[in-house]
């Protein structure tokens, strides 16, 4: 460990360690600098130069993202010098950028925007020449505009550092280069998962989510269309901080927020979480069978998760040879909207064909979900339009709802209860932790022997997490091939460490049961639908309210939601039964 070192800044003494960054010594003494490509979650890029200072005995400014400290090093962060320098970087970016605020999504939420206000630039004498506007409108998730570019290649460090995707890069040369793809294509014709990790680290508004804002007013406001909102377990505890607010679970005021809207049902993804999960534990209970007992060779283990759509395309991308690994659930989203034109369209009398379905997600990558072909075992399209958190945010802001006051409301009946494993669904290891509960149980007729059913092994922000769990010798009738095998499990989060584990299943070195895979850092909760801005920091504390909903909760596993249960007596009969694999299981396919 390096030692501590004393250094300077704005007069006074800090004591940090030796070798850190200027900007990090800086947050140690509470100084705030500006930047724009620096990302906590990213390496250091140093190109934006807005965080330069000056250093006592320097010919020139430091950048102090990319400069480590020495001892007794005097820096001075405000000083005229800087101060001139920094107005100068901004106005240059100001001068290439895109400037019409009004039309851009991150108007009152764009760094560039929010330091030329701190910098009190109203002016710019510097010949404006911005970027041609180039909208990209074929991608169903993502939106690119490379006039409002700053070239800070966040973007680009997110693909590569965080997802292993690596589909945009510099291009060009000098005063020409831009942000693209190969070949300047299309990110639908790219291996693009449409995660949408690249918009929640943008510092402008050069990327953005695919809207459907104004076509799910006009469903609303069309009084022949019956429309179903569900929302999914991360957005209850972000839509607060969409809004302005501090980082809270705000389920009962989300409800009623929605409602107040005209919509004519408020229902949770949750309850289809929890059907995921007992579907889900049967095949991989079946899978288990068929390799043990059967000794089937055609069996693939381990089994994966299919939640994730960002992960369902990389997989698809990168590893088409193990896609009869992936659970043939498809996700909860897809799962409900197959059901709501079928199972609710029955309870309510409603005929199909004129029910809406709306997904509020805190993933981008939905939107590409809801297109598949595969996705219309309803007979209708299952889901027919995909909102993000911020979308939603911005439709309640448009509602003129005070979110803040309003009072909380319940969902409505059918397909709206849902239990803690649901919940839990918005984090990583969610999933593995839901199936863990189900499954045990299932197995051994006892609870899992987790302190209040909170499998913490699976629990925590580590890219990659493992645990093990060994079944009793005494099982339940049924799974008494069980007795005694040790099931070994893995969670992973962010697709650079999908890769690490995929690698490892395809070389034979991996020995697990059943993989949970995230395609977006911290799980859905850090999705590319989310607030922005996303930190480790933001993130944690977006976790640590989902697991206090979990906590509240009355029914914490699965197979006990009374609404699951009834869905099974009423219409699909038993897991993986007829009905269940009609509507509720699907495929995927080999993609270039």
């Amino acid at each position: 460990m390096m030692p501590n070192i004393s250094v300077k800044i704005n007069g006074t003494v800090t004591s940090v360690r030796e070798g850190v960054t200027i900007l990090d010594a800086c947050k140690t003494a509470g100084v705030e600098i500006p930047t724009l490509c620096y990302h906590p979650d990213l390496s250091l890029a140093g190109n934006c130069r807005m965080c330069l200072v000056e250093v006592e005995g320097w010919r020139t400014l430091a950048i102090a993202c990319v400069t480590p400290v020495t001892p007794n090093m005097v820096v001075l962060t405000h000083s005229k010098k800087v101060r001139h320098a920094r107005r100068t970087v901004l106005k240059l970016l100001l001068a290439s950028h895109n400037v019409n605020c009004p039309e851009c999504e991150r108007n009152k939420n764009c760094e560039l925007q929010e330091l030329a206000e701190i910098h009190n630039i109203t002016s710019n004498e510097y010949q404006t020449s911005p970027k041609p506007e180039s909208i990209e409108e074929v991608s169903p998730g993502i939106m690119r505009d490379n006039s409002r570019c700053i070239m800070c290649t966040r973007c680009v460090r997110t693909c590569e550092e965080l997802q292993s995707v690596a589909v945009i890069k510099p291009v060009g040369r000098s005063s020409s280069v831009t942000i693209s793809t190969f070949m300047d294509r299309s990110l639908n014709d790219v291996p693009c998962t449409q995660c949408g990790q690249c918009i929640v680290r943008c510092p402008t508004g050069a990327l953005f989510e695919t809207s459907e804002i104004r076509p799910v007013w006009e469903a609303i406001e069309n009084p022949d269309k019956f429309v179903v909102f569900q929302t999914a377990p991360a957005v209850r505890v972000g839509l607060a901080e969409a809004l302005g607010l501090p980082i809270d679970r705000s389920t009962g005021q989300m409800v009623a927020a929605i409602r107040g809207l005209g919509v004519d049902r408020v229902l949770d993804t949750d309850f289809t979480a929890d059907l995921t999960i007992i579907e889900e534990g049967h095949e991989l209970i079946s899978r288990l069978k068929g390799a043990l007992v059967d000794n089937d060779k055609s069996v693939a283990l381990p089994m994966m998760t299919s939640c994730s759509p960002g992960w369902i395309k990389f997989i698809e991308h990168k590893y088409p040879e193990l896609l009869s690994n992936v659970s043939t659930c498809k996700s909860p989203q897809q799962m409900f909207g197959a059901l709501a034109k079928t199972y609710l369209a029955g309870k309510e009398g409603i005929d199909p064909a004129n029910i809406v379905s709306v997904s509020i997600m805190p993933c981008t990558a939905k939107k590409f979900e809801k297109e598949r072909p595969e996705m219309r075992d309803s007979g209708y399209k299952d889901v027919d339009y995909v909102l993000t958190t911020r979308e939603l945010a911005r439709m309640i802001d448009e509602a003129g709802i005070d979110f803040e006051k309003i009072a909380e409301e319940k969902f409505d009946r059918w397909m709206g209860d849902s239990t803690g494993a649901g919940v839990i669904f918005g984090a990583t290891g969610g999933v593995m932790e839901a199936a863990l509960r189900t499954a045990y149980e299932i197995i051994t007729g006892h609870e899992i022997p987790f302190d209040g059913l909170n499998v913490e092994p699976v629990r925590g922000m580590e890219g990659i997490k493992e645990a093990a769990i060994t079944m009793p010798e005494r099982m339940a009738t049924g799974f008494e091939f069980l007795a005694g095998v040790t099931l070994k499990v893995a969670v992973a989060h962010g697709l650079a460490n999908a890769k690490i584990l995929m690698d490892k299943v395809q070389s034979g070195e991996a020995d697990y049961h059943f993989i949970e895979i995230m395609a977006c850092p911290g799980g859905c909760l850090g999705g590319g639908g989310q607030p922005i801005p996303t930190s480790p920091e933001i993130r944690q504390k977006r976790t640590e309210s989902i697991y206090a909903e979990d906590a509240a909760l009355h029914f914490r596993k699965s197979h006990a939601n009374p609404e699951v249960q009834l869905l099974y007596a009423e219409f699909l009969k038993e897991p993986l039964g007829h009905k269940s694999h009609e509507l509720l299981h699907t495929h995927y396919i080999k993609r270039d």
